[in-house]
């Protein structure tokens, strides 16, 4: 049985999924399986994934469900004891397995692993900036202490033990924005993460990138999931204010206000603070002037989007 199981969902991602296939078996690291579920794709993806052959690679395709259902069956059809996520538009670097084997080597208790990322812009590649003392090679980490600048956990740089998905379950199924957020969220309410502090993996977006990004947000089931546990646990609380945060202002955005006045009657604004308190309850036309203005900035490498 292999060590790693990679569980690649690709749907239309032509025009990625064969460089990112490519870091994979570039890997320095070699007893791994890569699962790739074409998640109905209408492109020619299915064209570039079969132009490789190695027998680490196994292949399925499906119906179209969204990503979550396509990782969930990747889980299933695993055969490592330690899965990894990868988007078929994002990629790792060489020595990313090793480096990661390095430490559960060194930590054989430890369930859930991650590392630094850096975001490839259309102008510069930067390394994304995380809410700790300082970045070290190898630190434990609370999840949420640790993500209230930049996620922790990523789909693409998160290795996760098999065990974890018996004890908490998989993606749910029923959220369709920010599932892979929702499952850290469970997976920081039980276990510690082991951050490696080295950059080892790359996010690319393509040019629709910001403008999804406006309909990328929590729905209000996620919040509903965990209403009564949020009143027990202040940083489970204090995160998810985080997310209504971004969630009011892309609704806005969308011209979605019914569902943005909800979310903003849920959060603690004492504890979100002015700033984006302020950000909230700007007129939309001005709201979206800051949001180019901040996303261009991030495009250089000055300073986070604003919807975090």
């Amino acid at each position: 049985m292999p060590f790693f199981s990679v569980i690649i969902p690709v749907y239309n991602k032509a025009s990625f999924v064969g460089e990112t296939l490519k870091s994979v078996l570039a890997q320095t690291y070699t007893d791994f399986e890569i699962i790739l579920i074409n998640d109905g794709s209408t492109d020619a993806s299915e064209t570039v994934i079969q132009g490789f052959n190695d027998s680490r690679i196994r292949y399925f395709r499906k119906e179209n469900e969204g990503v979550a259902v396509a990782r969930n069956e990747g889980i299933a059809k695993a055969q490592g004891d330690f899965i990894c996520f990868l988007d078929a538009d994002d990629y790792w670097l060489p020595n990313f397995l090793t480096t990661f084997k390095k430490q559960i080597d060194a930590l054989p208790n430890h369930k859930i692993f991650s590392c630094a990322v850096a975001i490839e812009t259309t102008k510069k590649i930067i390394p994304a900036q995380y809410a700790l003392d300082k970045i070290t090679d190898f630190q434990i980490v609370d999840f949420f202490e640790a993500s209230r600048k930049e996620c922790i956990l990523w789909t693409s740089a998160t290795v996760i033990h098999k065990s974890v998905f018996e004890k908490i379950g998989t993606f749910d199924n029923q959220i369709k924005k920010g599932e892979d957020t929702e499952l850290w969220m469970r997976i920081g309410l039980h276990y510690t993460i082991g951050f490696i502090g080295t950059v080892l993996a790359q996010y690319r977006y393509d040019a629709n990138s910001i403008s999804r990004n406006w309909h990328y947000y929590f729905e209000p089931y996620t919040f509903e999931k965990y209403a009564v546990l949020e009143k027990e646990n202040s940083k489970l609380k204090h995160f998810l204010d985080q997310n209504r945060f971004s969630a009011v202002i892309k609704c806005k955005l969308n011209g979605d206000t019914e569902t943005a006045k909800q979310l903003y009657n849920q959060i603690d604004l004492d504890e979100l603070g002015l700033k984006k308190t302020i950000l909230m309850e700007m007129p939309n036309p001005i709201l979206r002037l800051l949001v180019w203005i901040k996303n261009t900035a991030a495009g250089y490498g000055l300073g986070n989007s604003v919807f975090r």
